[in-house]
């Protein structure tokens, strides 16, 4: 049986199965099987790897949760084109809903960084305004102690002053627990923006990570279409990098992403933005360059790479020639920023299938 022809009629299957009420919920439970099942099934049938994000994409299809998903695995398995893992990250990549979720966080850690500074300034504004009354109050008091009165007026007086002088001591208490809030105040507003700051950066290759792609993606573009410049886009993959983990270990694969981070971050230059998009595969945005350009650029950094020769400092054995391959599109030149991600991203499939160690443009 194709996958066409047992995938699309089971999403409604399932629907009805859970959505039915059941006494003893068996038809509930026996969908839920099923559809572990023809997880394991696909899984198995694609040879593709047990991962959260895997397992989320297919059951996103399998239970007819995202029809887009369904959608999508159809129509490849029509085209007769492979469901493997580099086309499962790529729909990762082009599901707008994850670019919403970053910028929603993106949008709460800026409301909790604004609140932040709106605290430490009335902090500031209250501490400033109560020292002025303390030392406005402290000379009265002083005054009215030196005060000469009549003998009948001295002992209200004085209750007086016990008083003032105990609000006085109060109003101190105040203001040291106002002047220790606005130093935590501070202290919070630093760790936020550290925390902002590794979380943009990916800790292997030290380079921008996926989070911080795409908000440079979306103010880089804004900037450009305002602007009336052009900006491309590229996606990177280190060739056979698989081959390379299984012959010479993680640890290696690891310090050969890192070489490839140096190689594209160091030859990129100013004017581009390097980011590692996970995995073996690496991202960049050329300001100010239309797609051949930017090809150009990446085809001079490819060569580089090529020409280099690794070895592996644990045993003693090269690496070999460890090369990538890239896709180029122009994100000006659609309406739509993130349809220049698909073209980029089949412009790197066209290179890989190709035979890889080569710069396409979508």
């Amino acid at each position: 049986m194709s996958f066409a022809s047992r995938f699309l009629p089971r999403p409604a299957r399932f629907a009805e199965a859970t959505t039915e009420a059941s006494p003893s919920g068996s038809r509930a439970e026996e969908a839920r099987r099923a559809l572990l099942v023809r997880i394991a099934e696909f899984v198995e049938g694609h040879d593709l790897a047990v991962t959260a994000s895997n397992l989320a994409t297919i059951c996103g299809g399998l239970s007819g949760s995202h029809p887009e998903l369904a959608q999508a695995f159809t129509a490849r398995e029509i085209a007769g084109e492979p469901i493997d893992q580099r086309w499962l990250d790529s729909l990762a990549r082009l599901d707008p809903e994850g670019h919403l979720r970053i910028a929603g966080l993106e949008a709460l850690m800026d409301k909790l960084e604004y609140s932040l500074m709106r605290f430490a300034q009335t902090a500031r504004s209250a501490q400033s305004e109560t020292s002025d009354h303390r030392g406005a109050l402290g000379a009265q008091i002083e005054a009215l102690a030196e005060a000469e009165l009549a003998p009948d007026a001295a002992g209200e007086l004085a209750r007086v002053i016990d008083l003032s002088r105990a609000m006085l001591a109060r109003i101190e208490q105040v203001e040291s627990a106002m002047a220790r809030s606005q130093d935590e105040t501070e202290r919070l507003r630093e760790n936020l923006a550290k925390a902002r700051m590794e979380a943009d950066v990916d800790h292997l290759t030290g380079l921008p990570n996926r989070r911080a792609f795409e908000r440079r993606l979306v103010s880089a573009s804004l900037e450009a279409r305002a602007k009336n410049e052009q900006l491309a886009i590229a996606f990177c993959d280190v060739d056979r990098f698989k081959l390379i983990n299984d012959r010479h270990g993680h640890e290696a694969g690891d310090r050969i992403l890192c070489a490839v981070a140096a190689t594209l971050n160091e030859n990129a230059g100013d004017a581009c933005f390097v980011a590692r998009h996970g995995g073996e595969e690496f991202v960049l945005l050329f300001y100010g360059m239309d797609k051949e350009a930017a090809r150009a650029k990446l085809d001079a950094i490819r060569r580089v790479q090529a020409a280099r020769q690794l070895m592996n400092r644990d045993t003693g054995q090269p690496f070999g020639k460890v090369t990538f391959s890239g896709g180029v599109a122009e994100v000006t030149e659609d309406a739509d920023t993130r349809s220049a991600l698909g073209r980029a991203d089949a412009a790197l499939y066209r290179a890989k299938e190709a035979g890889r160690n080569r710069v396409m443009v979508g």
